[in-house]
């Protein structure tokens, strides 16, 4: 399975770190390159993929319980438009959470279509 085709996604980053490793996790980046991504772009809200569009879930104070339910309504609103001075300039069609919990070994991941 690739992200082909994915407009937006949010992955869990309970650590800055995180992010970068779930980019990797994802085949967006060789291990050990993932923070590339960042420095080329790629991953920012006008890049070819963006990711936690809304400052992820550290900027949400990282809602232990609650972050699933985060990463999909995040999904939803650029989806519907709803996301204010950091809505995508195209509406996706697709988006992608990917969740994580425990000691890393507990991994849900959605994929939502824009309808």
């Amino acid at each position: 399975a690739t992200v082909e085709g994915v407009g937006v996604a949010e992955v869990h980053d309970c650590f800055a770190l995180t992010e970068i490793l779930m980019y990797e996790a994802m085949g967006l980046a060789k291990p050990g390159e993932g923070a590339q991504l960042l420095s080329e772009g790629v991953t920012h809200r006008s890049g070819r993929l963006p990711v936690n569009t809304g400052g992820g879930l550290i900027a949400f104070g990282h809602p232990v319980g609650a972050t699933g339910v985060k990463q999909v309504l995040e999904i939803f609103r650029q989806m519907k438009g709803q996301c204010g001075d950091y809505q995508l300039e195209k509406t996706p069609e697709l988006g992608l959470t990917i969740n994580m919990g425990g000691d890393d070994k507990t991994v849900v991941s959605a994929l939502l279509k824009n309808l």
